[in-house]
């Protein structure tokens, strides 16, 4: 008898280790891919942790208007560091559409930008923001050339990482303008997806760009890539540094095809944070 439970104490040891070796080999084929996620660096970020106007060290601010010759026929005008339109509380960046008379429009906003203050050529850009709602809305997430060495828009491209207009609540898009694919000559590149919680909760906004291929998500999941077809700067400005915008626009173009809602104002486009990593 002694012998018999010699040999099944023998044989349950057997067992333990083989499951814990299987468990160990199970941990290591996750490994790589650990190390695949943390091979992107922070290089840039604002976490919005003091409150208050903007930093002016990250941030610029474009103060005017379609007027200036710029815009897309958008109802506001952009107003300068005011904490009526630009603030930071409680770690949130509020950028935030008031119906009032400036400028000879009907609406004041503001446009963030990191020209001159943050700019990469190719990267990861994170925005980790929750959208206003209402016809008449249009808040971006979107990128331009610094230096604009292929000429003025849209030759030398833009990056839009995310657009929503209040009219289509639950979407949002993502978007590329070139020369060659832009809306004016019908030719625009870009795609869309549902996101039912756009404007009543907080989604990770994101963009990978590289040498090859421009690649947009919504909380990590993918919805539109955008591929260098090697046919030179008409089709694929987007070999040179780039900065981050973020604005809150009213009508126009695109955000007033269905009116403004005037009974909603004000609005207000939230952003928790902003990072940029780069390989």
């Amino acid at each position: 008898m002694k012998n018999l439970l010699f040999v099944l104490l023998i044989v349950m040891m057997a067992i333990v280790v083989t499951n814990a070796s299987a468990s160990k080999k199970s941990g290591d084929k996750e490994t790589p891919q650990q190390t695949g996620q943390q091979t992107w660096r922070l290089v840039w970020a604002d976490e919005f942790d003091k409150n208050g106007l903007p930093d002016t060290t990250r941030w610029n601010y474009d103060t005017r208007g379609n007027s200036y010759g710029w815009g897309n026929n958008e109802a506001q005008w952009y107003k300068v560091a005011r904490p009526e339109n630009s603030r930071i509380e409680n770690g949130i960046l509020k950028i935030t559409a008031i119906k009032e008379p400036t400028q000879g429009k009907n609406y004041s906003s503001a446009r963030l930008t990191t020209k001159n203050k943050g700019d990469w050529k190719y990267g990861k850009i994170e925005v980790k923001a929750k959208l206003p709602s209402g016809n008449g809305t249009w808040p971006a997430i979107w990128m331009l050339p610094t230096e604009n060495k292929y000429g003025g828009w849209p030759k030398c491209g833009e990056i839009d990482i995310m657009e929503h207009v209040g009219f289509d609540p639950d979407t949002v898009f993502s978007t590329v303008h070139t020369g060659k694919f832009n809306h004016t000559i019908g030719t625009q590149v870009g795609k869309k997806t549902v996101l039912l919680t756009a404007t009543t909760s907080f989604h990770v906004y994101t963009t990978e760009w590289d040498e090859n291929e421009i690649r947009s998500y919504v909380d990590g999941k993918h919805y539109f890539t955008f591929k260098n077809n090697g046919q030179g700067f008409e089709s694929w400005p987007f070999d040179q540094p780039f900065h981050l915008i973020l604005n809150l626009a009213i009508g126009g173009g695109l955000g007033g095809q269905k009116g403004i809602d005037d009974s909603k104002f004000p609005h207000t486009f939230e952003i928790d944070y902003v990072r940029v990593y780069q390989r």
